[in-house]
């Protein structure tokens, strides 16, 4: 519980989105990749489990169930855009490194 509460953004303070802003044309990669996937991908996702939670629907355990299924089939898009933002920053991929680590 400790781990869940430090990293949401309820216990830390919300930084400006100054990354875009700073740097402009010099980050036009990244800024095309952030807002189509905080805009089309994350957002109608996070926004539609907000009214699940609101409206009770996650207490079902079928309803549960399936929007964690669907949160399966988002983490696996998601990776894809890990990968593509590792090579614009031009750091390794982590994001199969836990997968890795369980074949071990």
């Amino acid at each position: 519980m400790y781990i869940e509460l430090l990293t949401r953004i309820t216990t830390q303070p919300l930084a400006e989105r100054e990354i875009i802003r700073r740097h402009g044309r010099d980050c036009g990669e990244f800024t095309k990749l952030a807002v189509v996937v905080l805009n089309q991908i994350v957002r109608p996702f996070t926004a539609r489990g907000h009214r699940l939670a609101l409206a009770g629907a996650l207490q079902d355990e079928q309803q549960r169930q399936q929007f964690r299924a669907e949160l399966g089939v988002l983490q696996e898009q998601l990776k894809k855009y890990t990968g593509m933002l590792a090579n614009i920053a031009g750091v390794e991929d982590l994001s199969e490194l836990e997968k890795t680590a369980k074949d071990y």
